[in-house]
């Protein structure tokens, strides 16, 4: 079994001088950790915030694709590109893990198809068109209140994503969003890194008629492990959140200057301080791949996981080297090994390929 997760935010992490040829003691995802953990290949989003002015996105964007592309050249006897499942079963047999390119909100492409494809020939196979913001392509999950669902533009980016074999990623969409693109879509669509609305009431999370329609249109979602979309006990404790609260203050402070000795110190102490918070495990992992099973069906269910984007990891799986501790759950629950095999990573690389399908140009 080799797992294939849909969504880590390590790019970010590069251009703050992480080494992900090293395992380092902090931080989720490196090079030796996935190894560990049974990787074969993972999703590296190219996150840029919605605060960002769409140059200063796309410039971000741009510096974190070149530093994926660094960190590969630099660790060949750990990992390689990525940009088909076929490349990826190629790179499995060699020993090596495989790197796809996605994109955490669709900002860098500006206002136009043309960076779109631009995009596209650099590696970038997904889009999740929106973060915590309305843009020019949608309204996402965190406002929702200038397009009441997908632009203009945006129904054009879908249909051009479709076109191009791009996967659209509706983690992060409004609900409106959400159903236009089910409605739009000539091709699945997907969701890179979301869990269940009935079982944790966040508006980031998918309503079993939304887990349903990914199913029917031949989709698939990645379970998501940040506690927050997992359970509605985190952070119910007041001490708790005050704790998180100064934690994404610290990590804000250490961002905006990843060079400062004194601020890594404060953000590697405060790492280790929040760990002492009530969070959410792998039971309740496997309580979201059980429910979004049970909905969308098995062949439409994966992980991804969202490492590196997360302030603070699920108990027990404070990185990607323990992974395989979800699956060890699934089977003690019962799941016939060639369904773990699907949620491992399987499913992922089947809607890639159908996808892939659906489009008028080759890659």
């Amino acid at each position: 079994m080799q797992v294939f997760d849909s969504h880590v935010d390590t790019p970010s992490q590069l251009i703050r001088l992480r080494n992900l040829g090293i395992d380092n003691r902090y931080g989720h995802v490196d090079f030796p950790k996935l190894r560990r953990g049974g990787v074969g290949g993972s999703f590296f989003a190219l996150y840029t915030p919605a605060e960002m002015t769409p140059d200063a996105a796309t410039r971000y964007a741009l510096e974190m694709i070149s530093a994926v592309y660094d960190a590969v050249d630099a660790n060949p006897d750990y990992a390689a590109l990525a940009f088909s499942p076929d490349e990826a079963e190629e790179n499995a047999k060699n020993g090596l893990i495989s790197v796809f390119i996605g994109m955490e909100n669709g900002a860098p492409i500006q206002q136009s198809l043309s960076m779109l494809r631009t995009f596209y020939r650099l590696g970038v196979s997904y889009v999740t068109l929106t973060h915590n913001g309305d843009n020019a392509i949608a309204d996402s999950a965190a406002e929702g209140k200038r397009w009441h669902g997908l632009s203009p533009f945006g129904k054009q980016v879908v249909a051009e994503m479709n076109a191009l074999g791009m996967m659209v990623d509706l983690s992060h969409a409004s609900d409106e969003t959400f159903w236009d693109c089910i409605r739009l879509s000539e091709a699945p669509v997907i969701a890179t890194h979301s869990c269940c609305r009935a079982l944790c009431n966040h508006r980031r999370n998918l309503t079993d008629e939304m887990l349903q329609a990914l199913g029917e249109k031949d989709g698939y979602v990645g379970i998501n492990f940040y506690p927050a979309f997992l359970s509605e006990r985190f952070l119910s404790d007041p001490a708790d959140a005050a704790l998180f609260d100064e934690g994404e203050r610290v990590e804000a402070a250490f961002i905006a200057n990843p060079a400062d000795p004194a601020r890594v110190k404060a953000w590697e102490e405060m790492q280790d301080r929040l760990e002492s918070l009530w969070r959410p495990g792998v039971r309740e992992i496997v309580d979201h791949v059980d429910h979004a099973v049970s909905i969308a069906g098995i062949d439409h269910v994966g992980i991804g996981s969202d490492f590196d984007g997360i302030l603070v990891p699920p108990a027990g799986l404070e990185n990607v080297s323990r992974i395989g501790l979800v699956f060890d759950e699934m089977r003690r629950r019962g799941y016939a090994e060639k369904d773990i095999d699907k949620v491992a990573g399987k499913n992922l690389l089947s809607v890639m390929r159908r996808i892939a399908d659906k489009a008028d140009i080759e890659r």
